[in-house]
C-alpha cells in the first residue's frame, strides 16, 4: 500500500508540474520547420487548441486526373489523401483535417491545419510531388561531333520508390545555417541499383532530380555499397527538412494543384473555450457536491479521487503518454473531457454501494472495502470497455474533430478506471486501517 502511496504521490507532482502555469511553461505551440507560433486564446490555458479554437491555414488541392483511367481515379484520389496525410503527420500539426470531396469529374482534397499562419509554406510543403529520379549524364551526339561540354541525361530506374528513409545532416563544420544536406537510404533493392549505377560512372557526376528539376550532380568517386547517399545543393535548413518530409512521405500519385490557401480565423475563438472551461468546472464542482451530500465521508474520498483524475487527464492532455502525442483540443473533444468527468464516478458508486451492501451483513469495514471493490470490478469492467468500444468506433469512421471527442472520452474512460481501482482503494485502506 505504502508503494502506491509514493506511486500516486509521484505521479500527482508530475501532473503538477506538467501544467501549472507558473512553471514558467511556453504559452504558445511551435509548428515545426514553419517560423511561426501561435499565442494561446486564452491566455495562460496550458493546452493545445484546435482550428475551430484557434485558426489556421485550410487548403483545398485540386487533383489532374486526365491521365488517370476512370475506374482507378478513385482510387488515385485515396492514394493522394494518404500521403497528404502522412505530410501533415511529419511536420507535426496536430487534429488536422484531410478529407475528400466529390463533384461529377472534379476530385478535391480539403486540408485544415490549425496553428499554421504561414499559408505559402504550407501549400509548398502539401503540394509538391516529390518525385525523386537519379539520372546519368551523358555527351549528346551534337557536342561529341563539335568537342563541347553538352551533356543529357538519361533515366537510371533508380527513384523515389526505391527509398527507405531520409534524414536532415550537415556538412562538415555543423553549421546549422547553412551546409544542410539530406541523407537518403534505399531499400534493398534499391541499393542493389544504387551500387550498380555508381560501380559504371566511377569518375562521372551523377544527376539528381526532384520533380524532373535539377538538384545537384555529384561526382562518383567509388562503387556505393549499403545503399546510403546525400543530396547536396544549396539547401537551407528550413528546405532541407521540407525535403526530408516529402522524400519520407512519399511521392503524390496524382498531380495536385491548389485552387486555394487562406488563413482562417477561429470559428468559435477565446469566448468558446472560456465557456467550456466555466461548463467544466461547473460539472465538476456539481458532482463533487453530490458525491460528498450522498455519501458523506466516502464521498469526500471520491471527490479527493476526482480531482486527481482532473489532473492526470490534463498532465496528458498537455504532454501525452508514451506513444499518444499531446492532445489539440477542439470544443467536441472538450466536450468529451466535460462527459468523462460525470462518467469518472461511476466506479465509485459501484463500489460504495457493494460496501454499504457488505457492512449492513455485518462484514468489517476492511473485509467491506475488499469486497466491495471485488464484487463491483466486473460491472466496472464491463461499462468501461462499451465505452472504450464506442470511443474506437467514433475514431475509426469519424473525422477529425469527431475523432477528438473520441480520444478524449477514451482518455477520460481509462484514466478514471485508475483513479477508482487504485487512488480510492488507496485512499480508503489508509483511512480504514489508521481509523480508531
Amino acid at each position: 500500500m505504502r508503494v502506491r502511496f509514493w506511486l500516486i504521490l509521484i505521479l500527482i507532482l508530475l501532473s503538477v508540474y506538467a501544467i501549472a502555469p507558473q512553471i514558467n511553461l511556453p504559452q504558445s505551440i511551435k509548428i515545426p520547420y514553419f517560423n511561426s507560433e501561435i499565442k494561446s486564446l486564452a491566455g495562460n490555458f496550458p493546452l493545445r487548441l484546435g482550428l475551430d479554437l484557434q485558426g489556421g491555414t485550410q487548403l483545398v488541392l485540386q487533383t489532374k486526373m486526365d491521365n488517370i483511367p476512370s475506374e482507378n481515379r478513385d482510387n488515385a484520389l485515396e492514394s493522394a489523401k494518404e500521403v497528404i496525410e502522412r505530410r501533415v503527420n511529419l511536420f507535426g500539426v496536430s487534429e488536422a483535417i484531410v478529407q475528400t470531396s466529390k463533384l461529377g469529374d472534379n476530385r478535391r482534397i480539403l486540408v485544415d491545419l490549425p496553428g499554421v499562419k504561414d499559408a505559402s509554406q504550407a501549400a509548398s510543403l502539401v503540394g509538391k510531388t516529390a518525385q525523386l529520379e537519379f539520372r546519368e549524364l551523358i555527351a549528346s551526339e551534337s557536342a561529341e561531333a563539335s568537342g563541347s561540354a553538352g551533356m543529357t541525361d538519361a533515366p537510371t530506374g533508380l527513384t523515389g520508390a526505391d527509398l527507405k528513409s531520409s534524414q536532415v545532416v550537415f556538412s562538415q563544420g555543423g553549421n546549422t545555417s547553412g551546409g544542410a544536406q539530406v541523407q537518403i537510404e534505399f531499400n534493398p533493392e534499391g541499393a542493389t541499383k544504387f551500387a550498380d549505377i555508381t560501380r559504371r560512372n566511377i569518375g562521372k557526376p551523377l544527376a539528381i532530380f526532384l520533380d524532373d528539376q535539377y538538384v545537384s550532380a555529384p561526382t562518383v568517386q567509388q562503387e556505393i555499397l549499403g545503399g546510403s547517399a546525400v543530396i547536396s545543393g544549396d539547401f537551407t535548413t528550413e528546405d532541407a527538412k521540407a525535403l526530408s518530409i516529402q522524400l519520407n512521405a512519399g511521392a503524390l500519385p496524382v498531380p495536385i494543384e491548389i485552387i486555394e490557401q487562406r488563413i482562417i480565423g477561429p470559428s468559435l475563438g477565446a469566448e468558446s473555450v472560456k465557456a467550456s472551461i466555466i461548463a467544466g468546472a461547473i460539472g465538476l464542482i456539481t458532482v463533487m457536491i453530490y458525491m460528498a451530500a450522498y455519501y458523506g465521508f466516502w464521498g469526500i474520498i471520491a471527490d479527493i479521487a476526482l480531482l486527481i483524475y482532473t489532473l492526470f487527464v490534463l498532465a496528458i492532455f498537455k504532454t501525452g503518454l508514451f506513444l499518444i502525442p499531446p492532445i489539440t483540443l477542439t470544443l467536441p473533444g472538450i466536450a468529451g473531457f466535460i462527459l468523462s468527468i460525470g462518467m469518472a464516478v461511476d466506479a465509485n458508486i459501484l463500489i460504495f454501494e457493494r460496501m454499504k451492501e457488505e457492512l449492513s451483513w455485518g462484514k468489517s469495514r476492511r473485509q467491506a472495502l475488499e469486497l466491495g471493490f471485488v464484487r463491483a470490478w466486473s460491472s466496472i469492467r464491463d461499462s468501461n470497455i462499451s465505452s472504450l468500444l464506442t470511443a474506437a468506433i467514433l475514431y475509426s469512421i469519424g473525422t477529425g474533430l469527431v475523432k477528438g471527442f473520441a480520444v478524449t472520452l477514451a482518455i477520460g474512460v481509462l484514466v478514471s478506471m485508475f483513479t477508482a481501482i487504485v487512488v480510492t482503494k488507496t485512499i480508503l485502506k489508509m483511512v480504514i486501517r489508521n481509523k480508531r
